[in-house]
């Protein structure tokens, strides 16, 4: 018979009656017989549920292991994930952040460059109006002096020389060359 058609329980085999004959077995020794059984039954069953109830809750047990190791599996997945879209986007903002410094550092650098030439031409104008308005100095000085040295000649000659004093000519020339600023004679000098 097969397990699943018969199945006894402690209460079954001691409930169990057997028919009396004349030559049957020794009523006391089935007894003790059916008494032994049903205690190892009931041991059994006894170690069988607590097996199922212990097994019950090893498979709560590994199912709440297997939810765990799924969820930390998929946040693992998640935290890959992430680090590489993170690494990707901090790449490519590095990228962007250094195309535009690249950008920025290369227009100040020709506005510079702009800056600079205008700066040079500017200069080159001063220096050429400077050496211009020296020259016309330089000219206007040199003429100015001419003109002194022909008037101072022409004095002294109208003048001349009175008893041991100096003409009027000589002290204006005199006075003249004392009256210069410095700064003339540095030009005519030059």
């Amino acid at each position: 018979m097969s397990d699943e058609v018969f199945r006894l329980t402690p209460l079954d085999v001691r409930k169990q009656e057997f028919k009396k004959t004349m030559r049957g077995y020794d009523p006391l020794v089935v007894e003790d017989f059916r008494s032994r059984v049903a205690d190892e039954m009931e041991r059994i069953v006894r170690e069988k549920l607590a097996l199922e109830e212990r097994l019950r809750h090893v498979e709560e047990q590994l199912r709440e292991y297997k939810a765990r190791e799924k969820a930390m599996n998929d946040a693992l997945v998640a935290a890959q994930q992430l680090r590489a879209e993170t690494r990707e986007q901090a790449e490519r903002e590095a990228q962007l952040i250094l195309r535009e410094a690249e950008a920025d550092a290369e227009r100040r650098l020709e506005r510079a460059r702009r800056e600079v030439e205008r700066l040079e031409g500017s200069g080159q104008q001063l220096a050429q109006k400077h050496h211009a308005y020296l020259a016309s100095l330089r000219a206007l000085v040199e003429r100015q002096k001419a003109e002194l040295e022909a008037l101072a000649n022409s004095e002294a000659a109208s003048f001349g020389k009175v008893a041991g004093t100096i003409t009027p000519a000589d002290e204006r020339a005199r006075e003249a060359r004392k009256s210069s600023p410095k700064w003339i004679k540095s030009i005519v000098e030059e």
